[in-house]
Parts: C-alpha cells; sequence; structure tokens
C-alpha cells in the first residue's frame, strides 16, 4: 500500500478507474429510487448492496465508528450527513456521498439528486454552481498549477452568482488511502500553495451555500449542517494527474453527472 503523501505511476492509474467506475455506476443505480417518501436509511441499503454485489466494499462503514455505507446529505445539511429513518420530501435536495473499495483503491465521489418535481428556482441555480465550481477547479488541476490554482477557480465561481464556499472541509488525497494529504482547499490564491505533479490523485469536492461559509457539527459528531441552515450544495470527483492533462476516474459511464436525470 502507498504511505501517505505519495504519488502513483500511470500504471496504478488502472486501479482507481475501476473502483471509480464502480463508484459512478452505484450513483447512477441509485437515481431511480431517489423519490419522495423513501428513508435515506432505504437508499444506503441499497448503495451498500450495489457495491458489495459489484466488488466494493464500502469505505465509509465503520469508518472513525461511522455507521453507514454513504453520506446523504439534505437541504442543509453540508456533508457527513447520517443515513436514517428520515423521509425526504418532494423539493428536497441531497447530497449523495460514497466510497468502494475495489481491490485496495478508494473511489470517491458524490452527487446531487433532486427530489420530486418541486425543486425550487434557488435550488437549482445553487446545485448548478456548485457542479459548475467543481468543474472550474478541475480545470485547474494541471501539472505545474497549483493548489492555490484550484482552490481560487473554485471560489471565484461561487461567489460570482452570490454564493460561499466552505472553508471548514475541503477535497483530499485518495489512492490507496481513505484520506491522504493534500489538501484541496475551496478557497486560494493564485500560483500559491503546493504544486501539482503527476502521479497524484485526489478530490475535488467544493461545497457551496446559498448563504453564509460557516457551518456546525451536530451532536452525533458527523453531521455538519450550515449555521445559518441556508441550502447547501457539493460535488465530488476522484481524479489524476498525467504529464499532459486530468483523469477523471469517476465520471458517471452513462453521463448521468448532473441532475436532472433523465
Amino acid at each position: 500500500m502507498k504511505q501517505k503523501n505519495s504519488t502513483y505511476s500511470l500504471e496504478d492509474f488502472a486501479g482507481m478507474r475501476k473502483a471509480g467506475r464502480l463508484a459512478a455506476e452505484t450513483l447512477d443505480y441509485i437515481i431511480p429510487f431517489v423519490v419522495p417518501g423513501v428513508t435515506t436509511g432505504k437508499l444506503d441499503e441499497k448503495l451498500e448492496e450495489f457495491m458489495r454485489d459489484n466488488g466494493g466494499i464500502p469505505a465509509t462503514l465503520g469508518y472513525h465508528g461511522y455507521p453507514k455505507a454513504s453520506c446523504i446529505s439534505a437541504n442543509h445539511i453540508v456533508c457527513h450527513g447520517i443515513p436514517s429513518d428520515k423521509r425526504l420530501y418532494n423539493g428536497d435536495i441531497i447530497n449523495i456521498d460514497i466510497t468502494p473499495i475495489v481491490d485496495g483503491w478508494y473511489g470517491d465521489t458524490s452527487r446531487m439528486f433532486f427530489v420530486g418535481d418541486r425543486i425550487s428556482v434557488k435550488a437549482k441555480r445553487l446545485v448548478s454552481n456548485a457542479y459548475a465550481s467543481m468543474m472550474a477547479g478541475i480545470e485547474q488541476a494541471k501539472a505545474g498549477n497549483t493548489f492555490g490554482d484550484i482552490g481560487y477557480a473554485i471560489n471565484q465561481t461561487a461567489e460570482k452568482e452570490g454564493f460561499t464556499t466552505v472553508k471548514d472541509y475541503c477535497g483530499h488525497g485518495v489512492g490507496q488511502v481513505f484520506h491522504d494529504t493534500p489538501n484541496v482547499l475551496n478557497y486560494g490564491t493564485k500560483h500559491k500553495g503546493l504544486e501539482i505533479k503527476p502521479g497524484m490523485i485526489f478530490t475535488v469536492e467544493p461545497m457551496v451555500n446559498f448563504g453564509g461559509d460557516e457551518t456546525l457539527v451536530l451532536k452525533d459528531d458527523w453531521t455538519v449542517v450550515t449555521k445559518d441552515r441556508s441550502l447547501s450544495a457539493q460535488f465530488e470527483h476522484s481524479i489524476g494527474i498525467t504529464e499532459t492533462g486530468i483523469e477523471i476516474f469517476t465520471l458517471s459511464p452513462k453521463g448521468l453527472d448532473f441532475p436532472p436525470y433523465k
């Protein structure tokens, strides 16, 4: 297993392709089940079953005591929402975050989902911006650039539409370690920070809020919410850096990377 703060060979990328594909296929699979009335616990059961049936092990299950196979965060929950008997309602927006382990490789990804057909205009705007912010960050993740370039692009994309990026949580190195260095901040200064080098594998995962950027952790010690209870949205891809560009390991094979998924 690779040690922390290590880079990988291009041959190693094959392992991430398998893990990333299963992660993306799992989120594709769950789409028809995200409907008003379903519980987040039922969705978690289906996600775990699909991952295991296809050769994956849910990385979150038992991770530092975390009790479920996924994180499902609705509306004002920023991240780490614990699946439960909570039912979803028409008009909710949710983030589903999963990480199947396949042959020792961690395919970490998350996507936003619309619940029902009564999604507010402001929620749609926020979700659209969160996706654009992630892709703006990924576009800057080139060898020779810096992690400050990624954070700057993310934050500028969010703020130009009046949104804020969460500063308390960020992307991270991944590969044969679930959460590795470096941290991939969702804000930064151009040309500052660690240089991006070929062989690096990490996530880009901006959390974008409709209101302020401050967060709170609930009494369960996991669930993170916006302090002002404003809506939050997040997308996440795992990517690898090559000499000539970027490989996104967690793209949907069906092109279903952004809602509504029709």
